[in-house]
């Protein structure tokens, strides 16, 4: 997994000026997947896996790299607002290993603080106002966002 410092820092120089990207959201319970495209620099919602095993989660994220054929994979990077890692830090680290080590594909990490509020704050003001409509989604959601501040950097970066 390239390193998250360098690839925060220096995105551009890691992936090419087109492809797919397909960021993540990892969750114990659910697991947000979003789509990016590097050279419109656009992330949209894709699905919620809400497979609780393993297997069940690969084999269902496997089926989306063949079908996206992504370039590279960004995670999410959960931290407390002053920086300090918490408990779901190193279990998404680990994701983000696995990720690297099953599919072969590049595999950055991004800073997702906050990610979940935003994206329950942007479903509440859409058209979806029950809970339930908004959790069977909020995951995606908080993958695009992901995702979005991943891409905004590298076009950030690039400026």
């Amino acid at each position: 997994m390239p390193d998250a410092a360098p690839a925060a820092a220096r995105p551009q120089a890691a992936l090419p000026a087109r492809g797919t990207l397909l960021g993540f959201d990892f969750g114990l319970a659910r697991v947000g997947v979003a789509t990016g495209e590097l050279e419109t620099g656009q992330a949209n919602a894709l699905v919620t896996l809400h497979d609780e095993s393993n297997d069940a989660r690969f084999k269902a994220i496997a089926r989306l790299i063949a079908e996206w054929r992504p370039v590279a994979l960004v995670v999410g990077i959960p931290t407390h607002l002053d920086g300090s890692e918490h408990e779901l830090t190193t279990r998404c680290r680990r994701f983000a290993n696995q990720l690297h080590g099953r599919f072969g594909l590049p595999v950055f990490a991004a800073d997702e603080r906050l990610s979940s509020v935003a994206a329950e704050s942007e479903l509440s003001t859409a058209s979806l106002k029950g809970w339930r409509e908004r959790k069977a989604v909020l995951d995606a959601v908080a993958a695009q966002i992901i995702l979005q501040t991943f891409l905004d950097a590298r076009r950030h970066e690039s400026t």
